[in-house]
């Protein structure tokens, strides 16, 4: 008969679990993962993982909820610390949150769930958009930005993502820190500051 679990044998399992499926379904994609391989990568039984997961999607979700509150946290901070005004903190800590975590990036926006069905999933993706559209508000209420908060948020979302995308497939010029000497190639920070330019630019004020 099998043991009765506690709450910390419960979290301990799926904190290791969360591990070992990130890299896998980021790796292999969600298709290309099995609970009976998640299972031999922790060393477990095939049929451990059913005690405390339904399937391979209640992992996967589980997977992304986590990464969407990481990410989440990570723009609070500096939104925090940030004046509200500050119009490029936030894009920086997105940005840095992508490079930094590129598995957990892919696999909250390359993958789509029914979040309805997670509740988790669906509070932490929640969380992050609800950051994000803070921070144009304010941006906004302060005149600094002219329009639909809601719509710019979605315009910047798409711009950054596009660049990040781009950044973690190498297929952008390389950081200044690993450029040649006297190299004459435009550098990866100075395509991501023209971004932020034309971004702001286009949702200033108009003036007269």
């Amino acid at each position: 008969m099998p043991k009765t679990l506690s709450s910390d044998d419960i979290q301990q399992f799926r904190e290791t679990m969360r591990c070992v499926a990130e890299n896998a379904f980021a790796t292999r994609g969600a298709q290309g993962v099995t609970m009976r391989e998640l299972a031999k990568e922790l060393g477990c039984s095939a049929m451990t993982p059913y005690r405390y997961f339904r399937d391979k999607d209640e992992i996967l979700a589980m997977v992304r909820a986590a990464a969407f509150n990481r990410f989440a946290a990570r723009l609070e901070a500096v939104a925090k610390e940030a004046p509200a005004t500050d119009r490029s903190a936030v894009s920086d800590a997105y940005v840095a949150f992508a490079l930094d975590e590129p598995h957990a990036y892919r696999l909250m926006f390359d993958l789509n769930q029914q979040e309805a069905a997670y509740p988790e999933l669906q509070a932490a993706s929640h969380r992050a958009w609800r950051m994000l559209g803070t921070h144009f508000e304010q941006l906004v209420a302060a005149g600094l930005l002219e329009g639909d908060p809601e719509l710019i948020g979605y315009a910047y979302w798409a711009s950054l993502h596009g660049f990040t995308m781009l950044a973690l497939a190498n297929q952008l010029p390389l950081p200044q820190a690993q450029q040649a000497a006297g190299s004459a190639a435009p550098t990866r920070e100075a395509v991501f500051a023209q971004i932020r330019r034309m971004l702001w630019r286009g949702a200033q004020p108009q003036r007269g």
